[in-house]
């Protein structure tokens, strides 16, 4: 399945762009039905090679779905085109924010996540960009729109990033804070952050700062967990963590 979404400027005369979504993969449940999942990949990789990963883990009351993003130029491999959920002239939040790319990814993903039945908990997860598309998503759902004042349709359970950062981090607080329910979402949304100290690609400290924007616009319900000496990939360790931490905060079958 490939997805196209255009996005449409407000004014006369503004582009159109339209981003066409690679291919989808789904692994399901090999138990009960009581989550779905949105996983995303970083950057340049696809949607295969993490349902693989995925498949492994002992979690079978969830449903992992791992689209694959749209082929683009990217800035910070000098305009090569490959897989990527939204333009980025560098891996952390200090970047100028690709507004249109971020929004019309964040909308595909929604579009999987609606379709699941009521009964069924939603989240969103990544690695690196991923990451940074799982905790974008979670600011929309937040705040109760994207960034193109659209409203965001999800009701979101969890979401997990690994060695990624925040886009859109800029203001983030001031939004959040004018609106009551936006507060309440925020405080109320289970995030879990993990992040090697020797990531050379997406530093360290770009992780710690993710955690801080995050917390201090009103995510109180945070985790960061640090890993000493492991770089820019995931580790069983980690993948551990992962599923103890949604079988806890899903309330999934394997916790009882």
């Amino acid at each position: 399945m490939s997805y196209s979404y255009q996005t449409v400027g407000s004014g006369s005369g503004t582009a159109r762009k339209t981003f066409d979504f690679g291919r989808t993969h789904v692994v399901r449940p090999k138990g009960k039905h009581q989550a779905t999942i949105v996983w995303l990949h970083g950057l340049g990789d696809n949607g295969s090679s993490w349902s693989q990963i995925l498949e492994s883990l002992p979690l079978p009351n969830i449903k992992w779905i791992c689209p694959t993003a749209p082929t683009r130029p990217v800035a910070i491999l000098g305009g090569f085109p490959c897989t990527a959920w939204f333009d980025a002239g560098e891996l952390s939040e200090d970047g100028p924010d690709d507004w249109e790319g971020l929004d019309a990814s964040a909308a595909h993903i929604a579009n999987f996540l609606s379709s699941e039945p009521s009964d069924v908990k939603v989240g969103i997860g990544g690695f690196s960009m991923g990451a940074a598309m799982a905790l974008y998503s979670a600011t929309a759902y937040a705040l109760g729109r994207y960034g193109n004042g659209n409203p965001y349709p999800i009701s979101l359970r969890a979401v997990v990033g690994l060695s990624g950062w925040l886009p859109g981090s800029r203001g983030l607080r001031n939004k959040i804070e004018v609106s009551s329910e936006a507060a309440r979402r925020a405080a109320s949304l289970p995030i879990l952050l993990s992040h090697g100290t020797c990531d050379d690609v997406v530093p360290y400290k770009n992780g710690e700062k993710c955690a801080q924007s995050l917390s201090i616009a009103g995510f109180r319900n945070l985790t960061f967990k640090t890993y000493e000496g492991i770089g820019h990939y995931t580790v069983p360790k980690e993948m551990d963590e992962v599923c103890n931490w949604l079988t806890a905060r899903l309330g999934l079958e394997g916790s009882r």
